[in-house]
């Protein structure tokens, strides 16, 4: 019995994906509960796998784009194992070619055929990717922007991802991922009005406090002290402090959060992804640090779900980690709010009459001067500061 591959559901307002990858090869045996393929989405890449044991059959190649319940392939479960038998005699590659494009205008879709139709071209100058080499209408679309850029060649439309290169520049199609997240940057530029405001903080007690209990904590927890959980603390300490960031936009009316769902920006081979820590207000700094643990070898391995990012109230970004020493971060819409760390470096400050070195990070606050007053987000980052600089407040309310 033939059993259908369908590209299931993986969020609710996903309606297409990219098939990345195929990790079994047509006409191969796969099992029950195998990795099939890779969805990638605008939000995450998701592993499809199969539901049943059998002989694979793929119909949709690698790179092209398919939408929520299309049929990409199937599985014969009445095959127990590959059969032997001769290998058919394959036609000179010539010959194949020839017949091919002598015959594809007479497989032309109505779709593919009022396209080339009405833009005059010629079936055979067009390199088709469907079945059998039939040309598909993503193909007749390639085929006129290669010719408007001035590429000489064919190219296979199916794969949005595979590049066309040129002695003097490269094109290629962005990534589902990529493109959502430049659609959201945009986004957050013109319907927010997004303000920046600066400080610095010691990190000295924080660095003294990390060498101290790294070890027993390390040892205790199964995971190291990092500088982010201490963030998040204090992103949640100053969030109870100016409530009016912990709040959204929606239409004309102004939601105020009562719960403290924290983003970290991460950043990906395919882009920037924001995981959310959980009622980070009721975690230790034990549980933070296993979760983004967590987070993080699931961002390796692509397994981010769409449940993993929904939801935040504010988010982190820490450039830092790339040596940026200052940077305005841009809104992670429809939240009010985003925190930007940066590098540690060595800078001589004033405490009181004497000049010493310490160990310094510039901090950035963005947010949206709709909902936030200037007053309001001095204050924010002016309590992230305190609570860094003297991480027992963070333990101790006062």
């Amino acid at each position: 019995m033939s059993i259908e591959i369908k590209v299931p559901t993986v969020g609710e307002s996903i309606t297409s994906g990219l098939i990345s990858v195929w990790h079994k090869k047509s006409g191969e045996m796969v099992k029950s509960g195998e990795p099939l393929f890779t969805l990638e989405t605008d939000k995450v890449s998701t592993e499809i796998t199969a539901e049943k044991g059998g002989l694979l059959t793929i119909v949709k190649a690698e790179g092209e784009e398919v939408k929520i319940g299309e049929i990409v392939g199937s599985i014969d479960d009445s095959v127990a194992a590959p059969i032997a038998s001769a290998a058919p005699v394959a036609p000179a590659k010539s010959e194949a070619k020839s017949a091919t494009k002598a015959d594809r205008s007479d497989r032309l879709s109505p779709a593919v055929r009022v396209a080339v139709e009405e833009n005059k071209l010629d079936p055979k100058s067009i390199s088709g990717s469907g079945k059998e080499g039939q040309i598909t209408k993503p193909d007749v679309v390639a085929h006129l922007e290669a010719a408007s850029s001035g590429s000489t060649g064919p190219i296979n439309s199916t794969n949005p991802i595979s590049p066309v290169s040129s002695p003097r520049e490269t094109r290629k199609k962005l990534s589902p991922l990529r493109r959502k997240i430049a659609q959201h940057l945009v986004s957050a530029q013109q319907n927010a009005a997004i303000l920046t405001t600066f400080n610095e903080a010691d990190m000295t007690a924080i660095q003294e406090l990390r060498a101290k209990a790294q070890e027993s904590f390390t040892k205790r927890h199964g995971v190291k002290l990092g500088f982010m959980s201490f963030f998040i603390k204090a992103t949640v300490e100053a969030l109870k402090a100016v409530p009016a960031i912990n709040g959204r936009m929606d239409g004309e009316d102004f939601i105020q959060n009562h719960f403290y769902d924290i983003g970290v920006a991460v950043g990906t081979e395919k882009g920037l992804v924001v995981p959310v820590i959980r009622n980070a207000d009721q975690k230790s700094f034990a549980e933070i640090e296993k979760d983004l643990a967590a987070y993080a070898v699931k961002a390796r391995e692509g397994k981010i779900s769409i449940d993993d990012l929904s939801g935040g109230v504010f988010t982190i970004s820490n450039g830092g980690i790339y040596g940026s020493l200052m940077s305005t971060p841009i809104l992670n819409p429809p939240q009010s709010g985003i925190l930007g760390m940066h590098k540690i470096q060595p800078r001589p400050i004033a405490i009181g009459s004497e000049i010493a070195i310490r160990p310094m990070m510039y901090l950035a606050l963005s947010y949206d001067h709709r909902v936030v007053d200037g007053k309001e987000a001095v204050t924010f980052l002016v309590r992230v500061k305190d609570c860094i600089e003297d991480p027992v407040r963070l333990l101790i309310d006062f």
